[in-house]
């Protein structure tokens, strides 16, 4: 499989860009080699400048929930696009977007729309502090809440400690009133209430994690942070940027029958479009500018072309109710995985909640940032390689989520597990001749 093209553009790119990408999960930089430029997508496929076809299965990393170039969303964006890109003002569509968020998500009764997932978690995270009137946010080790200076801080241990930076730029003084706690650990959550309570103003987690992977928190850790937050006065964050309306309609909250006090979402709701919105109870949404004094602003929140792609898209959702059907084929698919690798002698668990999945290259399974940085990244990059050339286009990391759409048929889940399979076997054949030799 040629990939020159690519090759030259990347090559280019790295004389223009820093690393020659404009966001680093883009540069293969976890499984070696060079990043695929690609030139279009179509239903469950992206073809790349060199003419090869791939069934896709990162979706823009979530968002292609509808596939790519859904004739309702092209439609819409078309649409809008005509009618003026943005207005910096008030427009009918976002109403419509609104409510059909609120409408989707009992938790929320009001929302504030803005441009990416990270803006709205930082909102979040300021609203939370606004409304409580304390310093501390709790986050969990391996949840991934964007960019935001207070968040972008990583765990030294299951016990709660102060967060320790992780990027170069990030201040201790930015990252002071965060705690950092491992993730599905009730005991850790418990001790940082009990040392730490009255200046804790929220919790933010990820109810199923995508960037250590797919994994899912437990029922009884999610029953223990909505217990101790309204024990403790703090306020619950689910962050649903990934999982809302991806791995059902109103998201993972619906599933566990949790009622957040803030909710994050983006990706889904903008239908491949840059979005992202957070919301809640009036009480809490209504401390925000200009009813309440927290400040949060954006020139392009709510713009006519990004809400035109959430509306269509969230209105076909709504509409068809795909979401049997995405676990029909996403069953089908962890099952023909297991199988390969089982049937290869190669240890496998898989992350799954609904249509968002990761295969870990582990013989137990994953529950937190530690098991899954005891993955074999090797193993997964020699797989990942495999499949490319077999024309399968999966997360270029371990630790990333891939997601099936509603365009991806049973033709292409059989076509990837028979994949599969002879991936696995190329992989044990290796592994077998490098012990020989």
């Amino acid at each position: 499989m040629s990939r020159e093209k690519s090759h030259a553009a990347f090559t280019r790119a790295k004389r223009l860009m820093p690393g020659g990408v404009n966001s680093p999960a883009r540069v293969f930089a976890a499984v070696g080699g060079e990043p695929i430029f690609f030139q279009r997508g179509e239903g469950a496929y992206l073809f790349d400048i060199d003419g090869n076809r791939y069934t896709d299965y990162v979706g823009s990393w979530g968002p292609m929930i509808l596939g790519h170039a859904h004739p309702a969303v092209v439609e819409a964006v078309q649409a809008a696009a005509g009618r003026g890109t943005s207005f910096g003002a008030p427009t009918l569509a976002e109403n419509e977007l609104a409510e059909l968020i609120i409408d989707a998500v009992p938790s929320v009764e009001k929302v504030r729309l803005v441009n990416s997932g990270t803006e709205a978690t930082m909102s979040a995270v300021r609203l939370a502090r606004g409304y409580t009137g304390r310093p501390m946010i709790v986050k969990f080790a391996g949840n991934y809440h964007g960019h935001v200076d207070s968040l972008l801080v990583a765990a030294g241990s299951s016990a709660a400690t102060l967060g320790v930076p992780n990027s170069p730029g990030v201040t201790e003084g930015t990252t002071r009133d965060t705690l950092v706690l491992k993730y599905n650990d009730v005991d850790a959550v418990e001790s940082a209430f009990a040392e730490h309570g009255p200046r804790i103003a929220g919790v933010i987690v990820e109810p199923v994690a995508g960037n250590m992977g797919c994994v899912m928190a437990s029922l009884d850790f999610c029953t223990a942070l909505r217990e101790l937050t309204e024990r403790h006065g703090a306020l619950l964050i689910f962050d649903e940027v990934m999982s809302g309306f991806r791995v059902a309609y109103g998201g993972a909250q619906g599933l566990f029958n949790i009622t957040p006090d803030i909710t994050t979402l983006g990706k889904v709701i903008g239908g491949g479009l840059p979005i992202g919105a957070y919301g809640g109870r009036t009480e809490i949404m209504d401390k925000l500018l200009p009813a309440g004094e927290v400040f949060q602003a954006g020139t392009l929140s709510g713009n006519p072309v990004a809400t035109a792609a959430g509306i269509a898209t969230l209105t076909v959702l709504r509409d068809t109710d795909p979401y049997q059907d995405l676990e029909r084929l996403s069953t089908r698919l962890a099952n023909g995985l297991e199988q390969a690798a089982a049937t290869a002698g190669i240890p496998l668990s898989i992350g799954r909640c609904g249509p968002m999945m990761t295969f870990f290259f582990s013989a137990r399974p994953v529950t937190d940032w530690d098991a899954a940085t005891r993955c074999d990244t090797r193993r997964y990059a020699q797989f990942f390689w495999a499949m490319i050339e077999r024309g399968i286009y999966l997360p270029c990391s371990q630790y990333e989520a891939l997601f099936i759409s509603t365009a991806h048929s049973e033709h292409d889940i059989e076509t990837t597990v028979a994949a599969a399979r002879q991936a696995m076997a190329e992989i044990h054949k290796t592994k077998t001749q490098e012990v020989m030799f």
